[in-house]
């Protein structure tokens, strides 16, 4: 990995990417993933560029080797490392224009102030706008910090990345966004979850977090919009007794209701897990039965990606973006509705023909969000006007 003084040595005959990467060094899941995963994509799959990760702080929080082609700039001026936010806002545009590069990629749905008139390509990529369908998620001043800088960031943009044709939809629905600057390329995934862990590694990994022979697996972070008390609710009334194991951080007060409703049903069979390493999770989805995941909205669904790579069943909402990511394998329900989704979750769990052929049409459904393509849609985008 280069450092932001070794610069000058090197040729200019090649792209000069830059990223917001803050959140690829502090972020441990969802956006932090997909920046992480980006990133290595493009640097194993294009070695000839340089990518240039704008962080406010070095210290990352986070396990990650970036490539030898890519370079870490922190704050130019000393004042800024300790004022990383207004930095990352506006004044990291000084540093952009001072390191060279051609573009500049916004991976979390904003765009500091002034890049229109630094003379530099900007992309930004959008994930989602909860914040607008379900505003009763969030409280007001979140909203309106969001909406500030998801409409600055489209507005000044040269291109807008939607990361599902849903997001496409969202956008193309919201006022002073224009249509035709957007384009949509999916996310991809971390490539450990399609190896195969033997199974002295699984055992160790049941061992060491007391898991069940057989379960049922959530990830996702423990909000309203997932949706984990519906599933509960949907194990609890079609009376399957096969143990859950939900990962995934603790929202409150969404997560005091559930505890409730476990108590006031003397449910025993959950099991809570806040956070896991990467390594572990891979173990978590090869082991699991079958992979649940209602959600009532999302950008895209990252988790079921992960699950149909580690080849397991995967249940998940009917609707929105999840088809994207499911594909024709996986079995689509209302999440509104803990009959239907606890009859079908005991249908994969009876059926093993079902179960086989699921698994089967997610292997090769996943492969359109290999890294090679994710990083060959991005390169063309990249390269679809001249930069100097």
């Amino acid at each position: 990995m280069l450092t932001a003084e070794k610069l000058d040595s090197k040729t200019t005959d090649h792209l000069k990417i830059g990223f917001d990467a803050k959140r690829a060094f502090f972020n441990r899941s969802g956006l932090g993933n997909y920046s992480r995963n980006l990133i290595s994509a493009l640097s194993v799959n294009y070695k000839e560029n340089e990518y240039f990760l704008f962080t406010p702080g070095l210290k990352s929080k986070v396990k990650w080797s970036p490539g030898e082609n890519c370079i870490i700039i922190p704050p130019g001026r000393k004042v800024f490392k300790f004022l990383g936010s207004l930095w990352r806002s506006k004044y990291i545009t000084e540093d952009i224009v001072k390191s060279g590069v051609s573009i500049f990629h916004g991976l979390s749905h904003e765009l500091p102030v002034g890049i229109e008139k630094t003379g530099v390509k900007s992309i930004v990529t959008i994930h989602d706008v909860i914040f607008l369908k379900y505003p009763g998620f969030y409280n007001k001043i979140d909203i309106e910090i969001y909406k500030k800088k998801l409409f600055h960031a489209c507005r000044v943009a040269d291109k807008i990345v939607a990361i599902s044709e849903q997001t496409r939809k969202d956008l193309s629905e919201l006022p002073g966004i224009n249509p035709e600057k957007i384009s949509v390329i999916y996310q991809g995934y971390n490539t450990s979850f399609l190896t195969r862990l033997d199974d002295d590694i699984k055992k160790k990994i049941r061992i060491r977090f007391d898991l069940p022979d057989r379960f049922l697996l959530y990830v996702g972070t423990i909000e309203e919009r997932k949706n984990l008390l519906g599933l509960i609710k949907a194990l609890h009334i079609t009376g399957i007794k096969i143990p859950l194991v939900a990962i995934g951080r603790k929202v409150e007060p969404y997560f005091a209701r559930i505890d409730s409703y476990i108590k006031a049903h003397n449910i025993t069979n959950v099991r809570f897990i806040d956070t896991i390493e990467n390594h572990d999770l891979v173990g978590f989805y090869q082991m699991a039965e079958c992979f649940v995941y209602p959600s009532f909205y999302e950008g895209f669904g990252i988790p079921i990606i992960e699950a149909l790579a580690s080849k397991v069943p995967v249940i998940t909402s009917k609707g929105g973006c999840f088809a994207e990511a499911g594909g024709p394998g996986t079995i689509y329900i209302d999440p509104a509705d803990p009959y239907a989704l606890g009859s079908e979750i005991s249908k994969v769990l009876s059926d093993k023909e079902l179960r086989s052929w699921m698994i089967s049409q997610g292997k090769e459904f996943i492969k359109r969000f290999s890294n090679e393509n994710i990083a060959f849609n991005y390169m063309k985008l990249y390269k679809s006007w001249p930069t100097t």
